[in-house]
């Protein structure tokens, strides 16, 4: 029987995971163990290990790495932590393969403790880009570190193939992200109202903004901004979720704390869980802000999505997102465009370009097979791409 870690360290990776981590438990010879990081273990964060253990899925180690902070700092000691912790961890498991999705500074601190341990590393999703945001380093990084690699189409394989990986380890299977928002199954609107214990009689919107990491000090700037937009539009509702533990989030979190607090027509929550935050976007007039969910789960749900700044400049995008400025004029244009008739009847098409939801069936196939019949190699050669600059 072959022994696979799976890492997941926040809501948003472990959303994508799931259906992935469900079909390899499916398979007998196969033992799956889950390990539980980052923003899940903190109660700021909402303490989202509880729904992962709420799926029925078992969690074989938690391992708490986050400081109270989200300095540069504070966040280069909360890999210090993973790689310390996840060593220990690695070293009593002896896992014969590690699977870690995205770009997240956890998963790059993991992904070393891995390599050191010659732990092979299944990644998704190498080839994307971010060029607002720390992660697009952190990716690429993750990709030279990772044996085999999951992409979402044929643009995103030959990104991973120009870094230098060997074409036989880089497999296109679809995003996971449409696959959630196409398959899995969603609460009513009077049962999102009865879960969140707010009315929604109102249109609202579904709200998730993150820091862009790139650009200093200016989460406070563009939250100001933000807010300003959303005071302009008293006949909406606005569902938020807090940013993640990035540098600056929390900047971004007690302001909008404070909005929730003084506004009758926002909510924040610590977070949604997969299903409701799906649930909420089903019933939803537009989503709104910077999250890679909005470009890869929204369009696939049908509604408009509003991207703000640069925090996902450069990543592909469907005729449904609207790119704006992080400034309030741009930002209520936006909001116009999204409501009205014409931009919304180009949403409800569902054009997504990460694919159509059949992701994880080919991931798991992909894992097993290569597990079972041992074809990773860790000894990597460097494939050379001919080019004229």
């Amino acid at each position: 029987m072959k022994k696979i870690c799976v890492l997941t360290a926040t809501r948003a990776d472990y959303g994508l995971l799931a259906p992935i981590i469900r079909k390899l438990l499916g398979f007998e010879d196969l033992d799956v163990r889950v390990a539980v990081t980052g923003a899940h273990l903190s109660p700021e964060f909402g303490m989202t290990v509880k729904e992962i253990e709420n799926d029925g899925i078992p969690v074989d180690r938690k391992i708490p790495i986050l400081l109270s902070s989200d300095t540069p700092s504070a966040i280069s000691k909360s890999m210090g932590l993973a790689v310390i912790g996840f060593a220990d961890y690695f070293d009593e498991l002896q896992p014969d393969a590690l699977l870690v999705l995205g770009d997240r500074y956890e998963t790059l601190a993991v992904a070393c403790a891995a390599m050191n341990a010659r732990i092979p590393i299944f990644h998704l999703y190498g080839g994307e880009t971010t060029e607002g945001a720390i992660d697009e380093g952190v990716r690429h990084a993750l990709t030279k570190l990772s044996n085999v690699h999951f992409v979402a189409n044929e643009e995103f394989r030959r990104r991973v193939i120009q870094l230098g990986e060997s074409p036989e380890r880089v497999f296109i299977v679809g995003a996971m992200g449409p696959e959630n928002a196409l398959n899995m199954p969603k609460l009513s609107r009077p049962e999102l109202e009865e879960s969140l214990g707010i009315s929604l009689e109102k249109n609202y919107a579904v709200l998730t903004f993150h820091p862009v990491t790139l650009e200093a000090n200016s989460a406070e700037r563009q939250t100001d901004e933000l807010i300003k937009a959303i005071l302009n539009y008293p006949q909406i509702t606005f569902l938020c979720t807090k940013a993640n533990a990035d540098a600056e989030g929390r900047v971004i979190n007690t302001k909008l704390e404070k909005l929730a607090d003084e506004a009758e027509n926002v909510y924040l929550f610590d977070s949604l869980g997969a299903k409701r935050y799906l649930s909420a976007l089903s019933h939803a007039v537009f989503a709104i802000g910077n999250s890679s969910s909005g470009l890869a789960e929204v369009p696939s749900i049908g509604i408009p999505t509003i991207n703000i700044g640069d925090r996902q400049k450069g990543r592909m995008r469907g005729s449904s997102v609207i790119d704006c400025e992080p400034d309030m004029a741009s930002i209520c244009a936006a909001v116009e465009k999204a409501l009205s008739p014409e931009f919304r009847s180009v949403a409800e098409k569902k054009e997504n370009p990460y694919g159509d939801g059949h992701a994880s069936f080919h991931i798991a196939e992909i894992v097993h097979d290569q597990l079972i019949h041992e074809r990773i190699e860790l000894k990597k050669k460097f494939f050379d791409v001919e080019f004229s600059v």
